[in-house]
């Protein structure tokens, strides 16, 4: 890999599920069109780090797992 895991497995799945539940809130439940749309661009950002394994706010404070 051209990068190193910097969150935990647990916190990945949990990331990926908290993502997907943003996303579908965002475009199905969302009073406000753009307050969806933000919060489903949120979503997809926080699932996206939870699936490549890699968070750039955790490498920018030197956070490292121990793997």
């Amino acid at each position: 890999m051209l990068y190193r895991k910097n969150i935990y497995q647990w916190e990945q799945w949990s990331r990926i599920v908290a993502g997907a539940v943003m996303v579908v809130w965002g475009f199905a439940f969302a009073p406000i069109p753009v307050v969806g749309y933000i919060t489903a661009a949120a979503g997809f950002g926080l699932a996206l780090t939870g699936l490549l394994g890699w968070c750039p706010a955790c490498a920018m404070v030197g956070r490292r797992t121990k793997d």
